[in-house]
């Protein structure tokens, strides 16, 4: 039997058969409205100053929000995840040209037409792990259950701390399991065997990449300033793969900067290279532009 307190605060009970409740061990459990105005309820609280203690903190919570904060709340709730995801991308300002065009695709292939027309509020645990099942129904490949998961998280983990989902709706959801195949990193005399063959643009690479550590992107954009000293490179921006454009570094703003150990082999070869091949008008030591396709 539920124990009712003033209103709007709830109350707490015990979903047992027990003759005696108040003598048992079983665990209380609470019902209240959460600010959205739905009925929820929680258990697990050993006693009844505990069920207490939780609805009082959650009647205050309440009463410490403005009637001008939970209408916001409420009209962001009500919104479907398309319109929400179309003003959450927007708001990514640290996300990388190629980043964006991730999402847009996991989006667009997966996640919008199983879930585009669904209220925000209405998102659960349940909803979420549905999702995943019907991911693995559609041998989905476990890359992309990742990365789509990743996303769907992002954007309803934004959507709970502001407001608009009461609940966290990834508590005790397990999320696809993708392990990597193993990386392997090529040997010394593999690194010179393919030196031995590449181009004299694909050495810089291999240098840069394998003396320096560059990511693929930022070889590309291999610069004589950025040698700003005889054993330091400076990383400043990198070639973006798809657009084949000038791009920042991945996880940094525009403007930002790594700097490198550079081994006297890689500025060597750095150095060769240019007096070899012109740079352009940018100082930039490879050709990276798309090729204009015949017609």
């Amino acid at each position: 039997m539920a124990t009712k307190l003033i209103r709007g605060m709830g109350s707490f009970f015990k979903t047992c058969s027990c003759k005696r409740q108040g003598g048992c061990a079983h665990p209380y459990a609470i019902r209240f409205r959460n600010g959205a105005g739905r009925q929820c309820e929680e258990s697990g609280y050993p006693t009844q100053d505990d069920a207490l203690d939780r609805l009082t903190q959650i009647y205050r919570e309440k009463r410490s929000t403005s009637a001008q904060q939970s209408e916001m709340k409420r009209t962001l709730g009500n919104q479907r995840f398309g319109e929400y995801a179309d003003t959450w991308l927007p708001r990514q300002r640290h996300f990388a040209p190629g980043t964006i065009r991730t999402v847009k695709q996991l989006l667009d292939r997966q996640i919008l037409p199983a879930l585009e027309s669904r209220r925000i509020n209405s998102f659960s645990p349940t909803v979420v792990d549905d999702f995943i099942m019907s991911m693995e129904e559609r041998k989905v490949g476990l890359p992309t259950q990742q990365n789509t998961f990743d996303t769907l998280k992002k954007i309803l983990r934004d959507a709970h701390r502001r407001g608009g989902i009461t609940d966290d709706p990834f508590q005790g959801v397990v999320p696809p399991e993708y392990i990597p195949n193993r990386v392997t990193i090529p040997t010394l005399e593999e690194i010179h065997a393919l030196k031995e063959v590449g181009s004299k643009a694909l050495v810089v690479v291999i240098d840069l990449m394998s003396g320096c550590g560059h990511r693929n992107g930022e070889a590309f954009a291999a610069n004589l300033e950025g040698m700003v000293a005889d054993d330091v490179y400076r990383i400043t921006e990198q070639i973006e793969g798809k657009t084949r454009q000038r791009a920042p570094l991945k996880h940094r703003k525009p403007g930002e900067f790594r700097e490198v150990p550079m081994p006297a082999t890689v500025r060597e070869s750095l150095l060769r290279y240019a007096h070899e091949a012109d740079a352009d008008e940018n100082g930039f030591l490879l050709r990276t532009e798309p090729f204009p396709t015949s017609r």
